[in-house]
């Protein structure tokens, strides 16, 4: 890292008020995999939200209700512009898991029976395969799963073998949050349309890191939730075309999502908003965009490229030890997992924390990975936009510190 590019860090990390321990001394944060830091931006932007701001959407005729329903369907507008994609195509959720969920109990209720086929990975997240496997319970699908290449890539040559007609939908992560290897997801495409099925893409680890053009990728759905985009928890949003989410029937039913009520019949909204019963998660999505012009302002590239130059240098000082055993492809989009020879995870995470070092240890709701790689669980440091070599020496000091106090 350039002197430069290491003050731009610094000052970055400055917008960034959880960076700090209650002593006020460096939290050395690796764990933005799970949950990235909110910068202030964001932090006001919500704060303005809950309070002058705030008022109902889409339901007032008074000007502040009107001005908040203004702002909500801007940032609706800006999570496409993000994606590459047109409003009337972005439905706000809870989240990835809950995006996902979505599809399966509309588009997968709607068009899946006994005998079509989902294909899976064995590097997916929980979220991207429980909603399948309860889905299968009540239609009677069936699920294949793709096996990694040597270095923890999904194998798109044995996904070719193995897709077939009978194979309605692909459902992928973008990124590995266990080993951050990276699809190539054109290619994905390509097979999926290749025999008629649909590609759902799980952006959750990355959106907050590389750019995302959901019409260069020519995939049909897309999820990411805002918390893992430095934004606030508790929304998401799932990119669908609009051909398809015009054809998707509702999930919740409520306010908001309907045409017109009787007790004889209701309508439905068009879409988005037939996907979005209740009020909706406001402030939140306010929030949502604050933290896109904040990623924005700072460059996906350059994020990409800060947090790739990290991995290098982390997986290089933990190649040097010949106790640790690194998951994973060399190149991994922002995220290192391993294993500390007799020392388990959490242990080791213990006393990281106890040197102001936080990393994730566990299965990382990736369950079935950790069984291909023989492990129940990984420590796992993952890079964010104000992560620095001083993290990378911080966690150094503590695997020593570990290795000395387990002999």
């Amino acid at each position: 890292m350039t002197t430069q590019t290491h003050m731009e860090t610094v000052a970055r990390r400055a917008d960034f008020p959880g960076m700090l321990t209650p002593q006020g001394e460096p939290w050395h944060y690796l764990d933005t995999a799970a949950t990235a830091q909110k910068p202030q931006a964001v932090i006001d932007a919500m704060s303005r939200a809950l309070g002058p701001d705030y008022a109902t959407v889409h339901r007032g005729v008074y000007s502040r209700s009107a001005d908040m329903t203004l702002a909500y369907e801007a940032a609706r507008r800006r999570v496409a512009q993000f994606l590459g994609g047109r409003e009337e195509e972005i439905v706000f959720t809870r989240g990835a898991t809950e995006a996902i969920n979505l599809v399966a109990q509309t588009w997968g209720l709607a068009n899946l029976k006994a005998g079509d086929r989902v294909l899976l990975s064995v590097l997916e997240h929980h979220s991207n395969i429980v909603p399948w496997q309860m889905l299968r319970d009540r239609t009677g699908i069936e699920i294949d799963v793709c096996p990694l290449t040597g270095d923890g890539r999904i194998d798109l040559d044995a996904a070719e073998r193995t897709l077939t007609p009978s194979h309605k939908l692909v459902a992928l992560a973008h990124v590995s949050n266990v080993l951050g290897s990276v699809l190539d997801v054109r290619r994905a495409a390509e097979l999926a349309h290749g025999v008629g099925a649909l590609l759902l893409i799980d952006g959750c680890q990355a959106a907050p890191r590389t750019p995302v053009d959901v019409s260069a990728l020519q995939c049909d759905f897309y999820v990411f939730s805002a918390h893992k985009l430095y934004g606030p928890t508790g929304i998401g949003a799932l990119w669908a075309r609009t051909e398809i989410l015009d054809a998707m029937p509702p999930w919740q039913g409520g306010g908001a999502m309907i045409d017109r009520v009787t007790f004889e019949k209701t309508t439905w909204a068009a879409a988005p908003q037939r996907f979005e019963a209740g009020t909706p998660a406001i402030t939140e999505a306010v929030a949502l965009a604050a933290a896109i012009e904040y990623v924005d302002a700072v460059g996906l590239e350059a994020i990409n490229a800060h947090e790739t130059d990290l991995v290098r240098q982390l997986r290089a000082e933990l190649g040097r030890i010949n106790s640790i055993r690194l998951f994973g492809p060399e190149e991994s989009a922002g995220i290192v997992s391993f294993a500390l020879d007799g020392i388990h995870p959490h242990d080791l995470g213990t006393i990281l924390d106890e040197e102001n070092v936080a990393i994730r240890a566990g299965h990382h709701c990736a369950q079935p990975l950790m069984d291909h790689l023989g492990v129940p669980a990984t420590a796992r440091a993952s890079f964010g936009l104000y992560s620095d070599e001083n993290d990378i020496a911080a966690l150094l000091r503590g695997i020593e510190r570990t290795q000395r106090i387990f002999g």
